[in-house]
Formats: C-alpha cells, structure tokens, sequence
C-alpha cells in the first residue's frame, strides 16, 4: 500500500524537475534570424514585398543606448513611393521609436531590460517591392565612465600600479570607442552609396528603354511617311491610254 502511495509521488517530482528551471528563449516561435542579441551590432539588407511587414527583435539591458538605421535602396513595380514605416517597441509593448521616411535614425536610452522588436512596413506601396538597408545595435555610453572610476578605486588600494600601462589601458579605450563610432558612420554612407548606385542603375534603365522607344517611334513614322508620299505621287492610267515605255 505504501509503495501504491509514494510511485505518483515520484512522477510529480520527476515531473516538475523536468518543467522547471529559467526560460532560455523568450521567444521560442521566433527562428535566429529574427532574434538578435544585444553582444553585436547588425547590418544587412531585406526585401519587402507589396505592403509586406518583417519585424526583428533585438535584446539591450537597461542604461545602453539603442541605435537603428535605416535606408530604401531600391523601390520596384507600379508604385514608386519610397516611404517606410517604422516602429519600435519595448518589451513590455510601448513604442519608444517612430519613423516614417524613405531613411533615417532611431537612437534612445534603454529603459527597460529585454527584447525591443523592429518593425518595418511597406504598405505605402501596394503594388510594389522595395529593398531596405538596416544598421542597428546597442552601446554603453557609460563604459568609460565606470571604468574610470573602477580605475581610481584601483590607484587608491593598490598605489604601485604601473602608470604605463594604465596610460596605454586608457588610450585603447578611447580609441575602441572612436573606432566604434567611425563604424557606424562608415555603414551609414556605405548605405548611402548604395541607395545612389541603384538609383543610377534605375534612371539608365529608364533612360535606355525610352531611347529604344523612341528610336522605333522614329523609323515608324518615316516608314509611314514614305509610304503616304509613294501613293499620293502614283497615278492610275486611263482606259484609253497606252502604256508607256
């Protein structure tokens, strides 16, 4: 009887050890390419079709700062309206971030620990695809800050610190965060460039098509020209006449 007892005892606990513990993925209907974490910075192009919307999410802790750019490159089909709509929105479902332009900058001081999720959204052109360049990540702006003063605690406790190399320790990190802001800046014209190169690409595209049109409208007319003025100068013989040599 006991042993009747103490055996559904030990699948409940079999059962709970097997369900609990912390929840590694927030998100576990999201695929990898939609979650990004906040170690890195990300830059990459999407495609979006007619009134399409794709949305990423992206993870940053509280006191960084969250930055995303964004470009239309290239804008296909009927409609050639290069306005996108995008949204940004907090863990707990706020929008912290709005744009709606063919590009711009959504930068903010992170409030809440979590996944901020990206919208972007093509429903200015229903008939029509456009192609969206995206730079986006986090930083600290404090780093040097905390560093400096973990630094000091540092030269008061310990008063035979080389000063060599806490010269060089400082420098590094100024030059790490010059090296990471050059970067971003270096993406944003990179994006940029190639929002011009597919605009060349689009009005030499254009330019050829109606060259082409144009040529054949040409011939054409003066094909029908020449024909007019062959039957207006061609006169019928009478019945009478003879023909002539």
């Amino acid at each position: 009887m006991l042993q009747n007892d103490i055996y559904p005892v030990w699948l409940l606990l079999l059962f709970g050890l097997g369900n609990s513990g912390a929840l590694k993925d927030p998100h576990p209907e999201l695929s990898d390419q939609d979650l990004f974490w906040g170690a890195d910075q990300y830059d990459f192009a999407i495609m979006l079709r007619a009134a399409d919307l794709q949305c990423f999410w992206h993870f940053a802790h509280y006191g960084e700062r969250f930055y995303l750019h964004f470009m239309v490159q290239l804008v296909t089909g009927v409609s050639l309206d290069r306005h996108l709509s995008v949204t940004v929105n907090a863990p707990s479902g706020l929008i912290v971030g709005r744009a709606d332009d063919a590009s711009g900058q959504i930068a903010f001081s992170v409030e809440e620990t979590g996944f901020y999720q990206m919208c972007f959204s093509n429903f200015h052109n229903r008939f029509g695809s456009m192609q969206v360049f995206l730079n986006f990540g986090v930083y600290y702006e404090g780093q040097e800050e905390k560093k400096e003063e973990e630094k000091k605690k540092k030269e008061e406790d310990m008063k035979q610190i080389n000063s060599t190399l806490s010269f060089i320790e400082e420098s590094s990190t100024r030059l790490q965060k010059f090296v990471f802001h050059m970067w971003r800046h270096y993406n944003y014209e990179r994006m940029r460039r190639g929002a011009d190169f597919y605009l060349l690409q689009s009005n030499s595209t254009y330019v050829n098509i109606w060259s082409a049109v144009q040529s054949l409208v040409i011939i054409t007319a003066g094909y029908l020209q020449l024909c007019f003025l062959k039957r207006l100068f061609k006169s019928k013989p009478a019945e009478g006449d003879k023909p002539r040599c």
